[in-house]
């Protein structure tokens, strides 16, 4: 600040990660927007929050703080899905654990408001967008309030904050209270009273929640039917007599300009220098040479958040803008010839579903892709294809990866086989990791994927290409075990795939339930909010434990595990020799003779 000649920053940024100045994370992507249009944002990296004064050595801000957990949920970085501790942290120095309090957007809010009472807080980044109304917290396994109220803060910046946190910005700047700004797309506020609000949906209570489960149910439904920039309502929610939390409608999303002059900002691509002696970030090391060429999603996997952060619309940066940094990206000292990545929450997303999504907006009642490919649906590579051409064209550049994913209904979509051949031809390297998820419809249904079948038929495509161009490689699948709605049975399924796919995969996931999901809210539930219908859960640790020893069934650990669930199922036709069994029965060893009793 000395340096630049600052005698106060505008916002002090507050943040539970390593600062990283890459585009790939988000509180360098917000400090670089405000820099850009005027703003002077200091950074306070992991403050030690068990001292008060860690939070003030930047000084008191001109215009607010701003807070953010970090480009993970606090509790997600802390635990397994075991919840049990993590003994590394890819986004601290070093990959040390334990930098960050649990609840950090919390913890870091009230060290702020005890310091700074009515300095204004501004909240964002996933823990905050993701917790913005009441919700399921799988951690203490309680109801919880919106992390508004439990912060203290006093707005929420949800989703991709770029466009609502310049013009939060340009409010406090004209002098506006910030209890006044209540208006604007993308922001979650506190208010007393809501009969001014038109249009806007009042969702139930919150104590009606906390008490009836099937009520969050509802309330979620129509939290997910509201997503939507073009069609979303204003939401309230109330607390107690009369205390409500407003969600306005999302931001829109950025324009291919606007995406683009994100990405051009003057990200130095590397962290702070004074980690370089604690051993840098980890979390640097995927992206580093990984270009994002996308945002947004329209695949609707129920188990994923990203509709609630980053919307169903599709935004993507040009081929110019992509290929600039992918230039910049090779005069990297360090680079070798490899682009790791180039995608985004799906790879071959490079478009919105339809043409009408702008226009219209989202469909509130229908995915795009599930259960079968909408009529309206434009599956098309072409532009993807030919910026990857350019990439592996650009001079220094011996392969470009794709890693991030690809959607294979969307690839069957396509009228031809031009990006499914080109990829396996140019873009993989022995393996592609494939998300399937499961084999079961039924469970498949539940989660958003495309019955068992389609992904059959693109292995069918992926095999006869390969066999084609005279490669071998593999699609490798990756699993999710005990979703809500599977039960042994389907797990036992799922097993005797993999038993025919004639190798154990090393990618397999319980599931996870974090906030603001369709699936957390089925395994909080126990019902799917999109229909209300009961589903079962496969809630026990233990019964968890069998379903994932199941897909990994050929590990000898497993054993007893998966003869407990194979018995408790009534397949015991899968314990024996015949090629078809899962595991061969063991000898049972001798009784041994106690001789300590006396003989009649």
């Amino acid at each position: 600040m000395n340096d630049r000649g600052w005698e106060q920053a505008d916002f002090v940024y507050v943040i539970g990660d390593a600062y990283v100045d890459h585009s790939s994370f988000g509180p360098a992507i917000i400090s670089r927007v405000l820099e850009s249009n005027g703003y002077k944002v200091a950074i306070i990296s992991q403050p030690d929050w068990n001292n008060p004064e860690s939070i003030s050595v930047c000084g008191r801000p001109r215009l607010g703080f701003l807070v953010s957990a970090g480009n993970m949920d606090s509790m997600v970085n802390h635990f397994t899905v075991n919840k049990k501790r993590r003994h590394s942290d890819a986004y601290t120095p070093g990959g040390e654990a334990g930098k960050r309090p649990d609840y950090a957007t919390i913890v870091y809010c009230n060290l702020i408001k005890r310091k700074y009472k009515d300095c204004p807080v501004i909240i964002g980044g996933i823990e905050a967008s993701l917790r913005r109304l009441a919700h399921y917290d799988y951690w203490s396994d309680k109801f919880k309030r919106s992390i508004l109220l439990d912060s203290g803060a006093d707005i929420i910046s949800y989703g991709m904050g770029e466009l609502s946190i310049v013009e939060i910005a340009d409010c406090l700047a004209s002098g506006m209270d910030v209890k006044d700004i209540t208006y604007i797309p993308g922001t979650v506020y506190k208010s007393r009273e809501i009969d001014q609000i038109e249009d806007r949906i009042e969702l139930p209570d919150y104590d009606d929640m906390k008490a009836d489960k099937l009520k969050y149910a509802e309330s979620f439904n129509i939290q997910y039917q509201n997503t939507d920039f073009k069609n979303g309502k204003v939401l309230t929610e109330k607390y107690g007599e009369k205390r409500y939390v407003v969600q306005n409608p999302p931001s829109r999303p950025l324009t291919t300009k606007e995406l683009d002059a994100v990405y051009d900002l003057p990200y130095m691509n590397a962290y702070h220098p004074s980690y370089e002696k604690l051993g840098g970030v980890p979390a640097i090391n995927e992206i580093k040479f990984s270009l994002t060429s996308n945002r947004g999603c329209f695949g609707g996997c129920s188990f994923c958040a990203i509709t609630f952060h980053q919307g169903r619309i599709v935004q993507a940066r040009s081929q110019e803008s992509i290929i600039k940094e992918a230039k910049q990206m090779i005069r990297d000292p360090e680079f070798k010839g490899y682009i790791h990545d180039v995608g985004g929450p799906t790879a071959n997303f490079r478009r919105p579903a339809c043409d009408k999504q702008m226009e219209c907006g989202v469909c509130k009642n229908k995915q795009c892709l599930h259960p079968n490919p909408c009529k309206n649906l434009v599956a098309d590579h072409s532009e993807y294809i030919e910026l990857l051409r350019k990439l592996r064209n650009l001079e220094g550049v011996k392969k470009v990866f794709i890693r991030s994913g690809i959607r294979f209904d969307y690839v069957l979509a396509d009228k031809n086989d031009k990006f499914l051949r080109e990829l396996c031809k140019y873009h993989v390297s022995g393996q592609l990791r494939t998300a399937p998820e499961h084999v079961s419809d039924r469970v498949l249904d539940l989660m958003g994927k495309p019955k068992a079948a389609v992904y059959d038929e693109f292995v069918k495509r992926f095999d006869r290409i390969n066999k084609e161009l005279g490669l071998k490689q593999y699609a490798v699948p990756y699993l999710i075990s005990s979703h809500p709605g599977s039960s042994l049975s389907d797990a036992i399924a799922l097993a005797e795939s993999v038993r025919d796919m004639g190798y154990m995969p090393e990618q397999v996931q319980d599931f996870y339930p974090t906030p603001s999901t369709i699936s957390t809210v089925m395994y909080y539930t126990g019902v799917d909010p999109r229909t209300m219908k009961k589903i079962y859960i496969p809630s026990s640790y233990h019964e968890k434990q069998m379903q994932r020893a199941l897909i990994q069934y050929r590990d000898p650990k497993n054993y007893e595990l998966v003869k407990e669930a194979l018995l408790a199922a009534g397949r015991a036709d899968l314990i024996g020799f015949d090629k078809k069994c899962l595991i061969r029965p063991r000898a049972e060893a001798p009784k041994k003779k106690d001789f300590n009793k006396k003989r009649k």
